[in-house]
């Protein structure tokens, strides 16, 4: 076979793999038909809630006893119309952020030096361990008794359930980094300190941001569900007193508004991922 035919059936070849290759084709296809079905779904769901609800289904679940969307968008616009509706909002986020920022310096510094340094792994590891299942809802009592306000307590709960995911993230993102990476650091001259800015953190990059998108929303879970046993401000506080009162209605209003924080705050952590990462193969792929 000539050269010339061997390149032609190399670049027929090429083209059949990338043909089938999952990026071309998503690539391809058209975003807007992924949009159009993601709203369809959110619309269905939707819909078949106010159906049930407002015809009174009774089908071992009792959906006559919730309130329909017709009811929650009411209330809803009522409580964007009010402060305080903005004012809870407000506190959620400063605390939600003040935790997890706090979380995300410490826990990755942490995991940093549990999967470098033997030393701290020995000292500090176990430590870690024997903390990490126990779970963050669990430490309220400790936080109420431990800090002299509230929110200093509710900020400390946030961080704890942000810590374990990162810390624990970015240890295994370490110690997974090809030792030939460093090896040739070193082999050029490079000490301790190049091998950090120029290997480790830049390889634990994606591991990193995995932790984070986990850490922030074990965050919100555990931030709203302090604030429903101790608190006086933010959503969650504000979702139990809907409840106290049987406002059924400002219940669900208070789970949709945590549900859309979540998302924007886990979509903001992703998105960050994927510029900061965009330098990297896979990276690039997604």
């Amino acid at each position: 076979m000539t050269t010339l035919e061997q390149s032609a059936v190399m670049t027929d070849t090429e083209a059949a793999v990338e043909e089938h290759d999952p990026a071309t084709i998503r690539r391809r296809s058209s975003p807007w038909r992924s949009r159009a079905l993601r709203i369809a779904s959110v619309a269905a769901a939707i819909t078949a809630w106010q159906l049930l609800t407002a015809h009174d289904v009774r089908v071992w679940l009792r959906f006559d006893t919730l309130p329909t969307v017709t009811d929650v968008v009411s209330a809803f616009g009522t409580q964007l119309q009010t402060a305080l509706f903005y004012l809870d909002l407000g506190q959620s986020l400063i605390r939600i952020l003040s935790g997890f920022g706090l979380a995300t310096v410490v826990g990755v510094a942490t995991g940093i030096a549990l999967g470098r340094s033997e030393l701290f792994a020995d000292v500090l590891g176990p430590l870690t361990e024997l903390a990490r299942p126990i779970p963050a809802i669990a430490v309220v009592p400790v936080a109420i008794l431990l800090f002299p306000s509230d929110e200093a307590g509710i900020v400390f709960i946030t961080f704890v359930a942000a810590f374990f995911p990162i810390m624990v993230s970015t240890r295994h993102a370490v110690r997974a980094l090809p030792t030939l990476w460093e090896d040739s650091v070193r082999t050029l001259g490079g000490g301790r300190w190049d091998v950090l800015s120029r290997v480790v953190l830049p390889g634990i990059l994606p591991g990193v941001f995995g932790g984070l998108s986990v850490g922030i929303g074990v965050a919100w879970i555990c931030v709203i569900s302090a604030k429903m046993i101790s608190g006086r401000l933010g959503v969650g506080y504000r979702t139990w007193q809907a409840y106290t009162i049987v406002d059924y209605p400002g219940v669900f209003v208070g789970m949709i508004t945590i549900g859309i924080l979540g998302f924007v705050t886990s979509g903001a952590v992703e998105l960050l991922g994927r510029r900061v990462t965009r330098w990297l193969p896979r990276g690039e792929r997604a």
